[in-house]
């Protein structure tokens, strides 16, 4: 998995039609369409919205030239952190509902609503949009370009640097990791090997982890006094250089921008029906 963190990026270097767009261009509408998504009220408004922000998403992809698996792949990765709280929905009474329909009775007393199992489904779209907007953005988007876009669109330059060191230290931490695992190796020490005592396996995970952090910490301290060295001070800040945008990211940024208002829109004023 850690060798994974290296090649995170392998997929932002290609070229295509949205890989070669502006990062402010994709930035702007990723957080249009989740603001969008997620403004939409909490019914069954949001099944044809959140189904038309998915095509959008799905022809995103498609031009982009990658393929189906990574975003699988990406949205396995995340998708246990929000689908537990998904599933939580359905055991319990929200304030969007006045009147509640058992359909499942459990052990210990506890419940399953109708209405609930409804709020969880509605949740459950404005996450698998978000979420999806948010791999598009990642997987065609270098972490530079990142950076500089985000300071384009007026990031304040504190922040801008401190995420670029958050990033760039980030590799550097799992490269310690993994020289900690390969010396585990070396040394024929298996975690999961059961012949081993459980306390035996969990003391030298513990020492591991220990010396992983002593390691991160003395490497913070050596990163810090080398900046100094080189005239950081408070007034340090990553150089972002002006940029114009091309015809075809304003054509983009118009689209993405005209989709994201008119559909929740066109939706709430029933030119698009729903149930």
């Amino acid at each position: 998995m850690i060798d994974d963190l290296f090649l995170i990026e392998k997929y932002a270097y290609r070229k295509s039609l949205v890989h070669n767009l502006d990062a402010r261009v994709k930035i702007a509408v990723t957080f249009a369409v989740i603001i969008a998504i997620v403004a939409v009220p909490y019914s069954t408004m949001v099944y044809p919205v959140g189904g038309i922000f998915f095509i959008f998403f799905t022809a995103l992809w498609g031009v982009s030239g990658l393929s189906p698996i990574v975003y699988l792949k990406r949205l396995t990765m995340i998708l246990p952190f929000g689908i537990f709280l998904v599933i939580f929905q359905v055991f319990f009474r929200n304030r969007y509902y006045e009147a509640f329909t058992t359909i499942a009775t459990l052990p210990f007393g506890i419940e399953v609503y109708a209405e609930s199992v409804e709020f969880a489904s509605i949740l459950l779209v404005k996450f698998l949009v978000s979420v999806s907007f948010i791999i598009l953005l990642s997987s065609t988007t270098k972490t530079p370009d990142l950076l500089e876009g985000a300071g384009r669109l007026g990031l304040p330059a504190e922040f801008t640097l401190v995420l670029g060191m958050m990033i760039r230290y980030l590799y550097v931490f799992g490269y310690m990791i993994r020289k900690t695992q390969q010396s585990l190796e070396t040394r024929c020490f298996d975690p999961f090997d059961r012949s081993l005592p459980y306390r035996y396996r969990l003391e030298k995970l513990a020492y591991a982890v220990g010396t992983l952090f002593i390691r991160s910490y003395e490497q913070g301290e050596r990163t810090y006094v080398s900046m100094l060295c080189r005239g950081y001070g408070p007034k340090s800040h990553i150089y972002i250089a002006k940029k114009s945008m091309a015809v075809r990211d304003w054509a983009f940024l118009f689209t993405g921008l005209l989709v994201a208002v008119t559909v929740p829109v066109m939706t709430w004023s029933r030119l698009l029906p729903y149930a």
